[in-house]
């Protein structure tokens, strides 16, 4: 079942679009990127595959997305959406995991330990600017204090697996995914293989949390 929620934040009205899990044991919270909203298709494919395995999932639409605006404020603004919904997400009383893409990922790791998450799920965590390895980003990523995971396509320009560094996050790889975890016509995986791929694991890991 689905359901749809408003939440007054500091940085405006947010929406939150739940996801019911059977027999829940967690709240997987998953928040958009900067180019797009929750119909991402990892965030789509999450959102319908989970609450199978009893997580209920929130997709989380940030004020400036709910306003209507193109571009996505600064990260602090970000942070600060994400902070007022969050009384919202745990309201069910259940373990919360805070997650995301993109820039909704950066979110989720700076502000996870702090709000009492779980553990992160960061998607498509953009390392670096593309073309720009020198400017990177791993720091929020290294620094969450929680149990990490990072599913990353295998072509990501944002940075591709083997260039995260060691850490105690895990990894997963989607083969041949872009930024979108969308996968060329010639790969030797469908579209919908890719994003079995990115459920299974996403699956594996959240065995370990219970």
């Amino acid at each position: 079942m689905t359901q749809y929620e408003t939440v007054s934040t500091d940085a405006g009205e947010a929406r939150v679009t739940w996801y019911a899990g059977a027999k829940p044991w967690a709240v997987l919270a998953l928040g958009h990127g900067a180019g797009g909203g929750v119909e991402a298709r990892d965030l789509q494919a999450l959102a319908h595959a989970l609450p199978a395995h009893g997580v209920t999932t929130a997709l989380v639409e940030q004020p400036w997305r709910v306003a209507g605006k193109k571009v996505a404020p600064a990260p602090k603004t970000l942070d600060t959406g994400w902070r007022g919904l969050w009384p919202a997400l745990a309201e069910p009383g259940l373990p919360v995991i805070a997650g995301g893409r993109s820039a909704g990922a950066r979110v989720a790791c700076r502000t996870g330990h702090e709000l009492g998450a779980r553990a992160v799920l960061a998607l498509s965590f953009p390392l670096h600017p593309p073309g720009k390895p020198e400017r990177s980003r791993a720091e929020e990523l290294l620094g969450t204090g929680l149990p990490t995971l990072v599913v990353q396509g295998g072509n990501d320009p944002f940075g591709r697996p083997g260039e995260f560094p060691a850490g105690a996050h895990g990894l997963v790889e989607v083969p041949y995914g872009d930024h979108a975890f969308a996968v060329p016509k010639r790969a030797p995986l469908t579209q919908d293989e890719a994003l079995d791929v990115l459920v299974d694991g996403v699956v594996e890991w959240l065995v370990t949390l219970r």
